[in-house]
């Protein structure tokens, strides 16, 4: 049985966050790129504002608006976003850290995982 690798385990988290995006936000981003980092995954979404949103930061109300909503929003699909986490590595997240450009249409997400993922590819 092959080994999978660390690359192969970032693109299986990249397309389950596409997934995400598309059913639990209402619309994929354009490019997400996934990092392992030792027990870290560093998750950059780009394009990922509706047009919508892209006119409402237009403003520095709409676009604190924006941040508050979609913080929320990643705050609420935790047990989602846990169980997609899991299902690729086999560990759970121990937190969930992210924020969203009003300028770029850029987002991070990062998880810390449970245990020392990193180890699985030395």
């Amino acid at each position: 049985m092959n080994k999978i690798t660390k690359g192969q385990i970032e693109s299986q988290i990249s397309d389950a966050i596409i997934r995400f995006e598309k059913e639990y936000m209402g619309r994929g981003p354009k490019e997400t790129k996934t990092y392992i980092i030792d027990d870290m995954i560093f998750v950059r979404l780009k394009g990922v504002l509706t047009p919508a949103e892209e006119q409402l930061s237009k403003t520095s109300e709409g676009a604190d608006l924006i941040k508050k909503t979609r913080v929320n929003l990643l705050e609420g699909a935790w047990p989602i976003l846990g169980n997609i986490i899991k299902e690729v590595t086999d560990c759970k997240i121990q937190s969930l850290h992210s924020d969203i450009s009003t300028k770029t249409g850029e987002r991070v997400i990062i998880f810390t995982l449970d245990k020392d993922f990193e180890e699985k590819f030395k």
